[in-house]
């Protein structure tokens, strides 16, 4: 069975697919490993690593239209796809929610394809679940990022010219990238406070050694997937009312909720900003699907008229593109590993199996994954 990656052609995506390790694991098994040549230049890894690990060079061109099953960071483009053999496996990040036409694509082509969005959130799929890996990155480096940018140190310091007190940091959304901003920014040395609509995550955050902000919202709760579930209007005004003193006290605000497969929420609105501190920074994680934060605005910094910096960079993963690499290759090193028939030396597409159902979104020349294929 014929494996392929290819370099991303995403503007400013640093990340790859796979590296020498997951190659060396692919190969163990029995696949025929091919990469393009130059695919770790952006990571500082050279053709001859991967060589090494078992891989053979080849084109884009070739690998596109020969291989059994390729892996990707990105989705791929219309044209990348007219070049997949039929009845070829496609996996990457596919965003299938807001991306029909891609989906249609894939099945036009009678290519199967599976979203590493989708994969399910279960204790058998942890190892694969590439969301999270990626999240958990980038929750560190949005607090790396405010911390850079702030006209504040994070720690308490007792100096001789006097004391200074600890940044103050509020993390909104308690999830993977929302702890691992705590966690982060506690080792900073910031006093930190959270807030989550989900009571449930509020051990977890004190763990950290975080405060976690109490708000009456109601009944709320999460899905069966682990995901905050969207709000009334009347619940979402009551959060923001009492956000609102946290933020205004804060020098750092860091946004990460989101809903799987829908449009952010606002959470931090213009009013809310316009009671912060000159010199505050707001960092929105949930940027790329619509924003958490009023005014925030993709890959730009905006400095509003009162003085607050709100940070909506995309991509924050490939910031950090060698562990983000590293952590992509290996889930889906595990995806494969995991479905490998060890006799046959192939993968195989056990439709019967939850993770399956959860992540195949295209198979046969039909759409199959039955949240997608129900989308109005």
């Amino acid at each position: 069975m014929r494996i392929g990656t290819i370099k991303e052609t995403f503007p400013g995506e640093q990340r790859t697919a796979l590296t020498p390790p997951s190659v060396a694991k692919l190969v163990k098994l029995g696949a025929h490993v091919v990469v393009e040549k130059g695919l770790g230049s952006t990571i500082g890894i050279d053709d001859a690593e991967f060589t090494k690990a078992g891989a053979q060079l080849d084109s884009k061109d070739n690998i596109l239209s020969s291989c059994d099953i390729l892996l990707r960071v990105r989705k791929p483009s219309s044209e990348d796809i007219s070049r997949l053999k039929k009845g070829a496996l496609h996996i990457s990040f596919l965003d299938p929610f807001n991306e029909r036409t891609l989906v249609n694509s894939l099945a036009g082509q009678g290519v199967s394809a599976i979203s590493m969005e989708m994969v399910p959130r279960t204790t058998l799929a942890q190892k694969m679940d590439a969301l999270s890996s990626q999240a958990n990155l980038a929750g560190y480096v949005m607090v790396i990022l405010a911390a850079e940018r702030s006209n504040k140190i994070f720690p308490m310091l007792m100096t001789p010219a006097g004391t200074i007190t600890p940044a103050r940091v509020f993390v909104i959304g308690a999830g993977v990238a929302g702890l691992q901003a705590i966690a982060t920014a506690k080792r900073l040395g910031a006093r930190v406070e959270a807030f989550d609509t989900r009571p449930v995550v509020k051990e977890q955050v004190q763990s950290l050694g975080a405060k976690f902000i109490e708000i009456d919202l109601g009944e709320t709760g999460q899905t069966k997937d682990g995901y905050a579930k969207a709000l009334t209007q009347e619940q979402l005004d009551k959060q923001r009312q009492g956000m609102a003193k946290v933020c205004s006290q804060s020098d750092v605000v860091i946004t990460t909720a989101q809903l799987f497969g829908r449009k952010a929420p606002i959470v931090v609105t213009k009013d809310m900003i316009a009671q912060m501190k000159a010199g505050s920074i707001v960092v929105d994680l949930a940027v790329e699907s619509g924003g958490n934060v009023e005014g925030s605005k993709l890959n730009e910094e905006v400095t509003t008229t009162n003085g607050v910096r709100i940070i909506g960079l995309g991509n924050l993963p490939s910031r950090v593109a060698v562990h983000a690499s590293q952590m992509y290759s290996s889930n889906l090193a595990n995806l494969l590993e995991h479905f490998w028939d060890k006799e046959q030396k192939l993968f195989k597409l056990n439709l019967d199996d939850e993770i399956i159902k959860g992540c195949l979104i295209t198979h046969q020349g039909q759409i199959v994954n039955e949240q997608i294929k129900n989308l109005k």
